[in-house]
């Protein structure tokens, strides 16, 4: 059942929560970027490193299946807003952190918040888009990926230089009271699913969603996706500064271009695959992708300009793979039960995300010059998991249309 929206509400709609997405996308992504200043400021290594990002994906993961026991008794709008103000303060948190241990306790409170709105932000959608039109909902959702890129984290790290680290989780904290102010006005309540008949125990729902077989195929579709993006991500930055030769004043330009790109493929990405199939172009773009994520693990030098488009590339395709993968995976989930299945997906997701980076930190080491040593072992990995991912996404079926 989906509330009728007009054409101007739903494009409101999908911006508002595009913005709430923007914020806590880039609370996870400017870790990366400042790697190399978070690793000299608390004097730390690579494992240390991996721990820090995978404490962000650990804890969302834990508080996705903590929410999947509740989320589908609440309705939608007030539910998100109190977590992504939950988000807010944790970010602030952040910011405030005297060392490295109680940062990584804030990192995991933050991603606790933002893995229950990214799942809130993604089961919206199921309930109020169509499924013609969800691919390319998925696509403007999407470009919050994009600004993040091409404008969170530059200002981000113009911040963190101009200042000092700290200053770029105030800037998210400071987006959030913003994004709180914009959802109040144009989201809907969502009060539908409420009409459904009350379960006995909280992990009711979870279990029917667990005893059905395409969700399940659904959930280990998103675990592969992740996990093959995952080993690499957190480390490019750290790569490029420590083995590329690119200085650290140069990294917005990774983000700045690949963000730009993004940009412009995202929603076109969307309407593509709403028109050819789900399917078919999810394959496209994960085949294509390997090439990049090729040339990122195994380039030992390159000049700026030719890093940077491996870079872009490699934003372009790992993250427009991942355009029609929501779509097909929303549509995966049985209505009745889309907000606990995208709670349980996002708990995945962020598992997924933190093995990922725990496993590349352990892959890798550092040598006496600082170098990272076994990233290109990383690209095989990630390769693997994204060929099984292709071969697996044909066995989900999908509730709202049948596979294209």
């Amino acid at each position: 059942m989906h509330h009728t929206l007009s054409q101007l509400r739903e494009r409101y709609l999908l911006l508002t929560l595009a913005g709430m997405q923007f914020s806590h996308i880039l609370d996870f992504m400017i870790m990366m970027p400042l790697g190399p200043i978070l690793m000299r400021e608390f004097a730390i290594g690579t494992h240390e490193f991996g721990f820090l990002v995978a404490s962000y994906s650990f804890s969302a993961a834990l508080a996705g299946l903590l929410a999947a026991t509740f989320v589908d008794r609440f309705e939608r709008k007030r539910l998100l807003l109190i977590v992504f103000g939950l988000f807010g303060l944790a970010t602030l948190a952040c910011a405030l952190a005297p060392s490295y241990t109680t940062l990584l306790v804030a990192r995991g409170l933050a991603g606790a918040f933002g893995g229950v709105v990214g799942a809130m932000v993604q089961t919206l959608v199921g309930d109020l888009i169509p499924f013609e039109r969800r691919a390319t909902a998925s696509g403007i959702i999407s470009t919050s990926f994009s600004l993040a890129t091409v404008a969170g984290v530059p200002v981000s790290l113009w911040l963190a230089n101009q200042f000092q680290w700290r200053a770029p989780f105030l800037f998210i904290a400071a987006s959030t009271v913003l994004f709180i102010l914009i959802a109040q006005r144009f989201l809907p309540d969502v009060r539908h699913h409420l009409t459904l008949k009350k379960r006995t125990h909280p992990f009711a729902a979870m279990f029917e969603v667990l005893r059905d077989r395409n969700h399940l195929r659904a959930l280990l579709f998103t675990l592969l996706i992740l996990f093959s993006g995952f080993t690499v991500i957190p480390y490019i930055t750290v790569y490029a500064v420590a083995n590329i030769g690119i200085a650290q004043a140069d990294i917005f330009y990774i983000y700045l271009f690949g963000g730009a790109a993004t940009l412009l493929t995202s929603r076109r990405i969307g309407r593509w695959a709403d028109q050819r199939g789900k399917v078919k172009i999810y394959r496209i773009m994960a085949l294509a992708a390997t090439l990049p994520v090729l040339a990122v693990t195994q380039l030992t030098f390159a000049p700026l300009g030719l890093w940077v488009g491996c870079t872009t590339a490699f934003f372009v395709l790992v993250s427009g793979r991942m355009i029609p993968a929501m779509a097909i995976i929303t549509s995966a989930a049985q209505p009745k039960l889309r907000g606990t299945f995208m709670s349980l997906n996002s708990a995945i997701q962020q598992l997924a995300s933190g093995l990922a980076a725990t496993l590349a930190g352990f892959i890798t080491t550092q040598n006496a010059t600082g170098q990272i040593i076994g990233y290109d072992r990383v690209g095989y990995v990630a390769i693997f998991a994204n060929l099984l991912a292709m071969a697996f996404v044909s066995r989900i079926a999908m509730h709202d249309q049948q596979v294209k």
